[in-house]
């Protein structure tokens, strides 16, 4: 349960101005102090498994403890050629931004260790990915002051919906390597969003990029009856929850 196209204007990478980043970091700080976040039926947890007091603290309620990385997706799963994959950024921005892999890849980068829970009832912990924060891409454009919610977009069609406040602040990011390798199609590669605060369906496979918006567009999953917003802590399964 995770993982349109949309094309966007190229700007060199490394044209960045000053007052770009200071705005963007401004705007930051304003977002920040606005909002103020916190992550079928699946099998039951086996005797003894997660009950130590730091793994039970970590695993949100009605969810077992998985040592796996179990595969779940809807459709086939897309393999992009590495010379045709971009990312973009595009919508309530200035300017849209694209990047090439090579230019992806080579922007900021560094290791995270995050819990990851799906809403089929797996939680696993301590997985270790490699990617770019979201704060940094956001970094390379002018978010217009209307921008409120990020539609992330990817290869076979699946959109999610998330509010710019669940993913900026070292909320969210786009990893390329998981657990040391670099991360394989059936999990999302080449890239896929992360966002460990949020069930793992908003955690976008094959991720091609990111449009932002005034308003909020439900995605993919949320168009078919689960939550809107997806808390793992508050059990944000499906509508009405």
């Amino acid at each position: 349960m995770d993982g349109l196209r949309v094309g966007g204007c190229r700007r060199a990478v490394g044209h960045r101005l000053d007052t770009r980043l200071v705005g963007w970091r401004r705007t930051l700080r304003a977002m920040t102090e606005r909002f103020v976040t916190r992550g079928f039926v699946g099998r039951r947890r086996a005797d003894g498994e997660g009950t130590a007091g730091d793994a039970r603290s970590r695993t949100p309620p009605g969810q077992y403890l998985t040592t796996d990385f179990p595969v779940l997706s809807a459709g086939p799963t897309p393999r992009t050629p590495l010379d045709r994959w971009s990312f973009f950024i595009e919508g309530l921005v200035r300017e849209p931004m694209t990047w090439t892999w090579d230019e992806f890849t080579a922007l900021p980068a560094r290791d995270w260790t995050v819990d990851i829970s799906c809403v089929t009832k797996w939680t696993k912990l301590d997985m270790r990915w490699r990617g770019v924060s979201v704060d940094t891409l956001f970094e390379a454009v002018e978010l217009l002051p209307t921008a409120a919610f990020a539609i992330a977009s990817s290869d076979g069609g699946y959109t999610t919906n998330l509010p710019i406040s669940d993913i900026l602040n070292g909320q969210a990011f786009v990893a390329w390597e998981y657990d040391g390798k670099p991360l394989a199609p059936e999990h999302g590669g080449p890239a896929r969003l992360v966002v460990p605060g949020r069930y793992f369906w908003k955690s976008a496979k094959w991720v091609r990029g990111i449009r932002l918006l005034d308003r909020d567009v439900p995605g993919f999953w949320e168009g078919l009856g689960y939550h809107n917003r997806g808390d793992q802590w508050l059990e944000e399964r499906y509508s009405g929850d």
